[in-house]
């Protein structure tokens, strides 16, 4: 029983931190409706590593070929042009949310986590990715993606930061209104999700190290949310990836909407 909270805190990381309906707000909801409590800088850390590893092993050849191309500079085969550009377009949609979160981050994580904005981020979110679905044209395909794309994608993630916008959400939410195409939208989405991720566990882990290291004794508590975390978020990864080929964002829309409406119930009643 003592590994059953890591093993669902890690599903439920796995799950939304893909899916657009917020890993964050989630994690807020949890802990103030339901009395879970996080444990600690050290678990989320084990947890975001999880979610990482899933990435790194879905989008694995991707992720090679585009590392292989950067040693490949002036190659001029035009495969190794490509994943260049596609380098360079991470990198851009990247710095926006790195530095964003480096000088607001903790004065985010410490204000910005109450249940009623949750609930409003939830729903104002769910709405405009219902009206992104709406005026969307989704005629671009991903080979189309382009610098302006990143930028402004990149700088969308920022509002992430806040809890229960969803970095997914909000990203997929703007390639539509990019008029990307779904699948292209998701997918940028989640190979530019990486090195952000990588980044805050990095720096994250660098604040453990100078607190003094992880705790003794708490090995299996970590592994099992962070096995539970990479499943997870293998698994839906590859199902979104899959769902968006054949149908709308708008189911996820609409769970933003109920999910807020249940918090607000719950506040006022």
């Amino acid at each position: 029983m003592e590994l059953l909270q890591p093993i669902l805190l890690g599903l439920l990381q796995g799950a939304t931190e893909f899916l657009p309906v917020s890993s964050s707000g989630h994690l807020v909801l949890a802990e103030v409706l339901f009395d879970v409590r996080e444990a600690g800088m050290t678990f989320d850390v084990a947890l975001h590593m999880g979610t990482l590893v899933a990435i790194l092993l879905y989008f694995r050849r991707e992720l090679l070929a585009i590392t292989a191309s950067l040693f490949h500079l002036g190659s001029g085969e035009q495969a190794d042009r490509a994943n260049q550009h596609l380098a360079l377009m991470l990198i851009v949609a990247t710095i926006p949310a790195a530095v964003a979160g480096k000088l607001f981050g903790d004065q985010i994580e410490e204000n910005l986590r109450q249940p009623a904005l949750v609930a409003a981020t939830l729903a104002g979110v769910g709405l405009i990715l219902l009206w992104a679905e709406k005026v969307g044209s989704r005629r671009r395909p991903f080979a189309e993606l382009g610098m302006a794309d990143a930028l402004v994608i990149g700088l969308a993630q920022v509002c992430a930061l806040v809890p229960g916008v969803s970095r997914s959400g909000i990203t997929m939410t703007v390639g539509l209104f990019r008029h990307l195409d779904r699948m292209a939208a998701a997918r940028f989405s989640f190979l530019m999700s990486a090195p952000v991720i990588a980044g805050a566990g990095l720096l994250n882990l660098l604040k453990i190290v100078k607190q003094g290291g992880l705790p003794s004794g708490q090995g299996a508590f970590f592994l099992a949310g962070f096995l539970a975390s990479a499943l997870s978020g293998y698994f839906f990864i590859a199902f979104l990836m899959r769902y968006v080929q054949t149908r709308s964002f708008a189911i996820f829309a609409y769970y933003r909407l109920a999910l807020a409406a249940v918090v607000v119930w719950t506040l006022i009643r």
